[in-house]
């Protein structure tokens, strides 16, 4: 069985608020099912760890897309703090976050990560009608949507449909 990473579940968080057929969703409103979800990303899918998420959720959009500041993180990280541990060969850390508070400590930690390797590749959907992120692996970093056979599609379809249209 394949282990979520931590961009998995961050991906997780920032898409569960997508616009399906013309009507925003939100995966996180059946508290069981998002519960047993977090439990998938190795969370503890408690109702305490789920209300986190849920308010983490616009924050780490906002901040995804730019609308917000990385220090509106901040009240996230209260109480968090890594323990250096010290084997023969190396120096590990640690992770050391408040009770039901890891899931949302690991997607603000996996934003960072991918903010520093990556930077720029983490980024909202170029369709406006979409709520989706994707982070862009292409060589040249040119991939808008979050999906080429939806978003990419629609929106190619109607700007070559305004442009007939127009002609005369």
């Amino acid at each position: 069985m394949k282990v979520a990473t931590d961009e998995e579940l961050l991906l997780f968080i920032l898409n569960s608020t997508p616009v399906i057929d013309g009507l925003p969703q939100d995966l996180l409103l059946d508290a069981s099912r998002a519960r047993s979800m977090l439990g998938t990303f190795g969370g503890t899918g408690t109702v305490q760890e789920l209300e986190l998420v849920r308010a983490a959720r616009p924050l780490l959009q906002g901040v995804a897309s730019g609308e917000l500041t990385a220090d509106s993180l901040a009240p996230l990280l209260v109480g968090v703090y890594q323990v250096p541990r010290l084997t023969t060969t190396r120096l590990d850390w640690s992770l050391t976050v408040p009770s039901n508070h890891e899931s949302a400590v690991r997607a603000v930690l996996a934003w960072t990560r991918l903010r520093d390797s990556a930077p720029g590749r983490l980024r909202p959907c170029a369709n406006d009608e979409c709520r989706l992120f994707l982070v862009d692996r292409s060589r040249a970093n040119t991939a808008r949507w979050c999906s080429m056979a939806t978003c990419g599609n629609r929106l190619k379809a109607r700007r070559h449909y305004n442009k007939k249209r127009t002609q005369p």
